[in-house]
């Protein structure tokens, strides 16, 4: 089968139509990795019937235990949709192990490192190389903690980011045992004993992890941990990141709270950055870390504030840069 791409092989696994919007399929092996085996499925939603005209892209990175379906339901609903009948260029990639992507040889040793330096930017340039532009990127949780780290680890650079969107993103919240040796010592060795964690029977979603993010976001958080890997300090890294940068934190958000949102959000060095807090204070919902996104109230609210700054994000979101905004007055 020829390849979608010249850069590396691509295999174009579906192009169907899903009511008005066509999903096309494909499947990357860029080959960049340390493990060959890594094979990426990334997921591009359009108009169905303006396939030849594409919008700005917009790539929306899932987080931790999740697929593409965050962003865009068998029934078509989703921020993801919202954004292809919007008119954006819409890319849902899933990480290594997740949805379509299928599990790599070295999957129990998948860290946010892999994803960040070999991913990411595979991606970014398959993106740029089907669309011809720089591609806007937003991610959540763990997805916006990959963005980051690549960020900071100078793997992507304005020349594949045209802004970067945090929601519900942070690496700063203190797990206090993981600071006593012993404790993350033991925690290491029982855990190492499995492949990966489950969503399922955890109760957070529908997809496993495997066990190597889990080990390496104990690293962060241990007595001299850092957000970084052995030869870079990522955390630093984020103070050179001159890209608009928009942070979102709920109010109601107890996984990632809104304060260590805010300590990313200001490390950050972009001249051009927005903080938004979701809460009853500002005059949204007090939504909390999967709700802001996927939730009837969130498609009135955070929707149409994350189209408005895919538009411009250079534009003040109803507020000034640095502070929290309102969301548009609702009626009836």
């Amino acid at each position: 089968m020829q390849s979608s791409s010249s850069l590396f092989p691509v295999a174009l696994l579906s192009a169907e139509r899903r009511g008005d919007l066509s999903e096309d399929v494909y499947r990357i092996k860029a080959g960049n990795s340390p493990d060959r085996t890594v094979e990426l499925a990334v997921t591009r939603l359009g108009l169905a019937d303006q396939e030849q005209i594409r919008g700005v892209p917009v790539i929306l990175l899932h987080g931790s235990f999740s697929n593409r379906r965050f962003w865009y339901s068998p029934r078509g609903i989703g921020l993801g949709a919202h954004l292809a009948r919007a008119g954006f260029d819409v890319w849902m990639p899933e990480m290594r192990g997740h949805g379509l992507s299928p599990r790599n040889r070295e999957y129990r040793q998948n860290r946010v490192a892999d994803y960040a330096r070999y991913d990411l930017p595979a991606i970014a340039a398959f993106v740029c190389e089907q669309t011809g532009q720089v591609p806007h990127w937003l991610g959540h949780s763990l997805g916006g903690t990959t963005l980051a780290a690549a960020l900071g680890g100078n793997w992507l650079g304005a020349e594949q980011v045209a802004s970067a969107a945090f929601f519900g993103t942070q690496v700063s919240r203190i797990y206090w045992p993981l600071k006593i040796p012993p404790v993350e010592w033991t925690s290491r060795l029982l855990l190492k004993r499995f492949v990966h964690l489950s969503g399922a029977r955890l109760g957070r979603g529908p997809e496993d992890e495997p066990i190597g993010l889990a080990l390496e976001s104990m690293r962060w958080h241990g007595l001299f941990g850092r957000f970084g890997d052995k030869k870079q300090d990522w955390w630093a890294g984020l103070a050179d990141v001159q890209v608009p940068v928009l942070a979102v934190a709920g109010a109601g958000d107890h996984q990632d709270p809104v304060w260590a949102c805010r300590k990313l959000f200001e490390q950050l060095g972009s001249e051009h950055k927005q903080f938004v807090r979701l809460g009853a204070d500002e005059g949204f919902d007090n939504f909390g870390h999967v709700d802001m996104l996927v939730s009837k109230p969130a498609q009135v609210q955070v929707w149409p504030l994350v189209e408005r700054w895919l538009h411009d994000p250079l534009a003040p979101l109803l507020g000034s840069r640095e502070q929290s905004v309102s969301p548009e007055p609702r009626y009836g």
